[in-house]
């Protein structure tokens, strides 16, 4: 593996950030939901369009991973956080994403990403992170769990017309 950079995204990494939200959530999910579905859902949340719109979000920012010059990962951030109304902190952010590229998870690079999400949280003043993760996950539950992570509640995500079941986890800060 090359050098890792860590640098904040620019409107001009929209295809990318594109292309990566998209091929990193068709590789670990694609294969649950019909394609009408995955497809209407990958254009409601990786379009360039919607991308576009989230860049210049004052309630979002995003950290960029590359090695050798091509993206590998990269962490947007819900400040506040979307799912306040699971649990009973006051002030949380939220993990929105946290995608890696296929080939690229269990190197480290998310790890680096969720050091920065943990700097940004403890700058906003924040007293918890929350973060929704897919109930059949467990790798990404491990993976959390290291950090403090723990599951405060049950709650669903929505792709087209099919309900999975989902866990909020959350980090006391």
């Amino acid at each position: 593996m090359g050098e890792l950079i860590l640098r904040a995204a620019t409107a001009a990494d929209i295809p990318a950030l594109s292309a990566l939200g998209r091929d990193s959530f068709a590789d670990k999910f694609g294969h649950m939901y019909r394609p009408e579905d995955l497809a209407a859902f990958l254009e409601e949340t990786h379009s360039p369009a919607t991308l576009a719109r989230e860049l210049v979000h004052p309630e979002r920012r995003y950290l960029l991973a590359e090695i050798d010059g091509e993206l590998a990962c990269y962490c947007k951030l819900a400040i506040p956080s979307s799912l306040a109304e699971h649990d009973d902190a006051r002030r949380p952010i939220e993990i929105k994403q946290l995608y890696t590229a296929p080939g690229l998870t269990g190197k480290g690079i998310g790890a680096a990403l969720m050091d920065w999400a943990m700097e940004e949280a403890r700058g906003y003043g924040a007293d918890a992170i929350q973060l929704s993760v897919w109930s059949g996950n467990t790798d990404a539950q491990r993976f959390y769990a290291r950090y403090g992570f723990a599951k405060a509640a049950d709650i669903q995500f929505w792709v087209g017309e099919q309900c999975d079941e989902e866990f909020l986890f959350a980090l006391r800060l």
